[in-house]
């Protein structure tokens, strides 16, 4: 039988390189056609800078509507009582510095038991998660003013994965982003588009087109309510860190206990090969 997925993603970092400054470091390159050291670029030393991660949870529709969406939403009653006319959104740095209607974390009692439903929840749902880091800095090294967009970059390898998911179990879906702005909203559209039409290096345009739904991305902010985003959004920093803890990007520094708790709670749930059950490649991706 046919199953109905979507593909929910939100990000961690930065996504650009600052435009003027990449603009002036290339015409240097290109005046001085000598190899311009990357330390002239100091933007990109910076490691909230550097480094950009995605984060993507594929559910499939049936279970999003009749299980994870109520779920969620209980969860959010339980320990943050609103009004459906004025929901509570869940973002994970409002959730960390215990601002807006997270102030009752302020309790440590009541955040305890907050992070321990919460962990609950994240076992208990079904969902399968996709994480790209790209680092910036070596890929610009590698490939200077041809330097891929690092967002657009990323998108394609999530896409190529995605729909690997979606051909290996017989399903279709679509794919739901969070809204970043007017300009930005649109440059990702057209990636997206070209992803369909034309495809990627390693993939033809048919692989995308037998199962992705719709030609278009969706779009929508934090604020639209959508619990998938949300769930992207609460793993998105955690899972990023991990990656480039394993590829020896950062040091094993992880001082935070619910976000240690958080990616050995996901390690189940990365989309993997069947056969073997490797992540990286699969679930886990890094880019430079």
């Amino acid at each position: 039988m046919l199953r109905l997925y979507r593909l929910y993603i939100d990000e961690s970092g930065d996504h650009s390189y600052g435009k003027k400054e990449l603009q002036k470091w290339v015409m240097k390159f290109k005046e001085d056609t000598l190899e311009v050291p990357i330390d002239h670029y100091p933007e990109l030393e910076r490691d909230e800078k550097r480094y950009l991660g995605l984060t993507g949870c594929i559910i499939e529709s049936e279970e999003y509507r009749n299980i994870f969406h109520p779920r969620i939403e209980q969860l959010k009653q339980k320990y943050f009582p609103h009004n459906p006319d004025e929901p509570v959104i869940f973002h994970r740095k409002d959730i960390i510095n215990k601002h807006g209607p997270f102030w009752r974390l302020r309790d440590s009692n009541h955040e305890k038991a907050f992070n321990e439903d919460l962990a609950s929840f994240l076992e208990e749902m079904k969902f399968t998660v996709i994480t790209v880091v790209i680092d910036k800095k070596v890929h610009i090294e590698r490939y200077h003013e041809f330097a891929y967009h690092p967002y657009h970059y990323s998108l394609g390898a999530m896409l190529e994965r995605y729909c690997g998911f979606l051909h290996f179990y017989n399903g279709k879906g679509d794919v739901l982003a969070e809204s970043r702005g007017g300009t930005e909203d649109r440059q990702l559209k057209e990636a997206y588009a070209c992803i369909y039409s034309s495809g990627t290096q390693y993939r033809p345009p048919v692989f995308f087109q037998k199962v992705l739904t719709s030609k278009e991305l969706k779009l929508k902010p934090k604020t639209a309510n959508i619990a998938g985003i949300q769930l992207s959004d609460l793993l998105a920093y955690p899972l990023k860190q991990e990656i480039l803890v394993e590829n020896k990007r950062l040091p094993d520094t992880m001082t935070e206990v619910f976000g240690k708790k958080v990616c050995e709670i996901v390690r189940s749930k990365y989309n993997r090969q069947f056969y073997t059950g490797k992540v990286y490649g699969y679930g886990k991706v890094f880019l430079k």
